[in-house]
């Protein structure tokens, strides 16, 4: 996102505290779709014993009314936590990141966490004094929390969030989730959208695997950013369509037998609803992002020296994704569904 479309920071409106016998807990979620898909089942557990907020963007509250209606949600656009753009100090809402600061410290936290390792969100979450600050901290920075659980150089993000969940001493999170829909037999949900255009695989390829799929007596339905829909509408998917609701998102996938996308947020959404996901993965790395299913199938991008370059490509296209020839991926694919349906079976 540009700096000329910097979103407004919401200040969170007083609310009256409900009498609880809980102690509170702050968690902060500021990036996308998938990173809060990947956080609802530790949510999940946190409520059990906490009276819960969560810091996150806006469109947090689809997936939370869903999934983890208890939790109070803070809307809050971090700037600095954009994908380009967000260091443009003088455009920051100041006075409204203020105003937030203002309504976390009068919730009076018993603890904070977070499971990103960068000093900016730990800083802000300092600002609202909570107990105790858990995290991942980086070398020279790891002052900044109260308690470290950072133990290699990357760990998977639901990992991240169980091992914060056992430092709290909550109930177990799982390492899956169950179905939250039946499945249609041999029915494929293709997603062909990420937040980021460098995550996304061509949409020619993804029309072979389609053709394929068929072929091969799959049914297939496709959702796709609105961007691609006309690209869509030209390779012949005249049924092609961009979901208009977290709730049309949820509903779509959760019927899948299986669920094939780009390494992004609706693959983590598919998790989430115990479905079986197939990631086409470039600029990051599986170990680090691969959803949290146990069925769990990828295609790992090419090598390249900078990965995982967090959705900075240093070359003019990402070609340890475009450089994925489109019948491996069929191979690697046709092999992964031959499991699924053994285990369905």
């Amino acid at each position: 996102m540009s700096t000329a479309a910097l979103p407004d920071v919401q200040v969170p409106v007083p609310r009256r505290r409900a009498v609880s016998t809980k102690p509170r807990l702050l968690v902060a979620e500021l990036r996308g779709m998938g990173d809060l898909a990947i956080l609802m089942p530790f949510l999940q557990s946190a409520v059990t014993r906490f009276e819960v907020t969560l810091l996150a963007v806006p469109n947090a509250a689809g997936l939370l009314q869903r999934f983890a209606p208890e939790v109070e949600l803070i809307p809050c656009v971090a700037p600095w936590a954009l994908f380009s753009g967000g260091w443009d100090l003088p455009r920051w809402p100041w006075s409204r990141l203020a105003g937030v600061v203002r309504a976390l410290r009068a919730r009076e936290f018993k603890a904070a966490a977070s499971v990103w390792p960068l000093a900016s969100d730990q800083i802000f979450l300092k600002l609202a004094r909570p107990g105790k600050l858990i995290g991942f901290g980086r070398p020279g920075l790891r002052w900044l929390l109260s308690r470290d659980l950072r133990r290699e150089q990357h760990t998977h993000r639901p990992e991240a969030w169980r091992r914060i969940a056992t430092e709290l001493g909550l109930p177990e999170v799982p390492a899956s989730q169950p179905r939250l829909r039946p499945a249609r037999a041999r029915h494929v949900v293709l997603h062909s959208g990420a937040s980021q255009r460098l995550r996304v695989w061509p949409l020619d390829r993804y029309a072979t695997l389609l053709a394929k799929l068929r072929a091969a007596g799959w049914t297939a339905e496709v959702l796709c950013d609105a961007w691609q829909l006309p690209r869509w509408q030209e390779l012949g998917e005249s049924s092609v369509r961009v979901a208009t609701s977290m709730d049309e998102l949820v509903e779509t996938i959760a019927h899948g037998a299986a669920f094939l996308g780009n390494d992004s947020g609706p693959g983590h959404v598919a998790a989430l609803c115990g479905v079986p996901t197939f990631t086409i993965f470039g600029p990051q790395v599986p170990e680090l992002f691969k959803p949290g299913q146990p069925q769990a199938g990828w295609i790992e991008g090419l090598p390249c020296p900078h990965k995982p370059c967090f959705d900075r490509c240093k070359f003019a296209e990402p070609f340890c994704l475009t450089g994925i020839d489109r019948d491996d991926a069929w191979r690697q694919l046709a092999h992964w569904l031959k499991t699924v349906e053994t285990t369905h079976a």
